[in-house]
């Protein structure tokens, strides 16, 4: 029933947000029954137009554009998502490991994670890919490592501010182990600011992952990435053919629906409602 009520005091943009994702999702999932034609096959000739049996033409081999979008979301969204799930592991347990030991311990990690993003964000990505290759588990190994960096300076800061208070000093006073001071005492007191973080690092992820894709250091072809197709059909734009457009508009359209979510979701953490 809380749920319930808090979705219905939901402003319209956050509404929006909601219902575009869950299309996503259910578009992600049920990819291979909605799509007419398979992720790989070649249906036709060339860059065919719009028509009644290609709603979107098709692409530079002749596959289906409206099939490879949809399987395109399975891919993009789900690449993004493990690699943000497993950023939010390492960034988080970091993070929280340096509030609570403090010392040494938090100077170390600090450092570390200070000349890590002193490198831009994109170039090393580049970089890196360009040494270890260009796999799938590598991307999100390597994208999971980098944004862990901005995921543990955030859950570091929020713990810091729970690490003083007396309820944590009094378990830490009982002799609680330390999985037990962060699982139990630290984490559910910053969920509000991780939640909507997890939002935005997705953004980013996601954004970061179509953006390799595009420079041909993310998603390998033939497996559809909307970043990909972007770069494979950017000729037809000279042409006036808005179709290298409609991967890049699912893009935006992701990240807006995302950012609108976020925002009520720190307008409701911060009490500004009330």
């Amino acid at each position: 029933m809380e749920a319930i009520r808090t979705l219905r005091s939901a402003p319209l943009s956050a509404w929006f947000g909601i219902v575009v994702i869950c299309g996503y999702i259910f578009v992600a999932l049920f990819a291979p029954l909605i799509a007419p034609f398979g992720e790989h096959e070649i249906v036709g000739e060339q860059y065919m137009l719009w028509d009644s049996t290609y709603l979107l033409g098709t692409d530079n081999l002749g596959r289906d554009m409206l099939s490879r979008i949809l399987y395109g979301a399975r891919n993009t969204i789900g690449i993004a998502l493990a690699a943000t799930v497993i950023t939010f592991i390492i960034g988080v347990a970091f993070g929280l490991m340096a509030a609570t030991l403090g010392g040494i311990a938090d100077q170390i990690l600090s450092r570390i994670v200070d000349v890590m993003m002193a490198i831009p964000l994109f170039i090393a990505a580049l970089l890196l890919l360009t040494i270890v290759g260009t796999s799938v588990f590598n991307m999100i190994a390597v994208i999971a490592i980098l944004e862990a960096t901005r995921v543990y300076r955030l859950s570091r800061a929020v713990a810091k501010d729970v690490v003083v208070l007396d309820f944590f000093e009094s378990a830490r006073l009982r002799g609680e182990k330390l999985p037990y001071l962060l699982v139990s005492e630290i984490l559910p007191n910053i969920t509000a600011p991780l939640a909507a973080e997890f939002g935005l690092r997705f953004c980013f992820v996601f954004l970061l992952i179509a953006a390799l894709s595009f420079l041909g250091l993310g998603i390998q072809p033939p497996t559809a990435d909307w970043g990909s197709m972007v770069r494979e059909n950017s000729s037809l734009i000279t042409f006036g053919d808005i179709t290298p457009l409609l991967p890049a508009a699912a893009i935006g359209l992701l990240t807006v629906a995302v950012n609108f979510v976020v925002d009520w979701m720190l307008f409701r953490a911060s009490g500004l409602q009330e």
